[in-house]
């Protein structure tokens, strides 16, 4: 199924791009797949789209400063930002009581938290009715000693010389980045993971990493389903970050991947799907 490609203009003044699919039926549930650090709407693949696009509504959206969407201006990439883009986009797209789930992949994770605390907060009405969480290698928040928010090594090794405005510099780091999102036999893929981080601003780099969120009573209040999906090998997100949301959310669905990298997705996206299908459905199912 083919995607056609939205805008909306953010609080700010901030164009948010992203891609959708049509819905397969009336009152379809609608999965938002939220994309990680130096990213893009990109990265989740044409099998994943046109596997989930099957039985849901797909918006695959790119942040702020990243793929199709605007750079914003200094000091924009806050919580209350990316919390409100994600509310910008559903007001846009989803009407009535639609059931929505959020999949959000590594950095992706903290921006479902700044969502939350943007619901909560009550800066906006909110368009659907929020079902359920994904959770993809994701962190949930950020700061020393936030257990939701623990990186692995080749994260840290990547900073802070991946945001370095020297090309040289940053390229190295990226390329090590990159090279830890997808199989070592996907170098092809891997490239194209580099690149798309080269076209993310340096002080975008940067500036996701200049912030601290604490979202543990967010999630654990959270009333709707959770999943969590995490590869035992993720050198770059630790899988204690998967383990603390179960901790948060006891009765957490899991599906942890013997073996696995930072991006299960990449590495088969049948298989992802498969199980992004059940929990939608099981949990789309109960609500009626």
């Amino acid at each position: 199924m083919g995607t056609s490609t939205g805008h909306v203009l953010a609080g700010d003044g901030t164009q948010i791009s992203y891609r959708t699919t049509e819905s397969p039926g009336d009152n379809s549930p609608v999965v938002v797949l939220i994309h990680g650090w130096a990213q893009s709407s990109r990265s989740w693949g044409d099998v994943l789209v046109d596997e989930l696009s099957k039985d849901f509504r797909v918006i695959a959206i790119d942040l702020r400063g990243h793929g199709d969407s605007s750079v914003p201006a200094e000091g924009h990439l806050t919580a209350d930002d990316f919390g409100g883009d994600i509310a910008a986009v559903l007001s846009a797209e989803v009407a009535g009581e639609q059931p929505v789930f959020l999949l959000g992949w590594s950095y992706g994770g903290l921006v479902i938290g700044d969502y939350l605390k943007y619901r909560a907060q009550g800066a906006s009405p909110a368009a659907g009715n929020l079902a359920g969480l994904i959770l993809v290698d994701a962190i949930t928040s950020m700061g020393r000693g936030e257990a939701g928010g623990r990186v692995g090594p080749a994260m840290r090794a990547a900073l802070p010389a991946a945001y370095s405005e020297d090309p040289a510099v940053a390229t190295a780091a990226l390329q090590s980045f990159a090279d830890a999102l997808v199989p070592a036999q996907q170098g092809p893929l891997a490239q194209q993971f580099l690149g798309t981080s080269l076209t993310v601003p340096p002080a975008v780099r940067a500036g996701l990493f200049g912030r601290t969120a604490s979202y543990d009573d967010l999630f654990a209040g959270f009333g709707g389903a959770v999943m969590v999906i995490h590869g035992t090998s993720d050198t770059v997100v630790d899988i204690s970050c998967a383990q603390h949301v179960q901790t948060l959310v006891p009765n957490t669905v899991t599906r942890y991947w013997d073996g696995a990298g930072h991006a299960p997705f990449v590495e088969d996206p049948p298989r992802f799907a498969a199980q992004v299908r059940e929990f939608v459905s099981a949990t789309a199912g109960a609500l009626r």
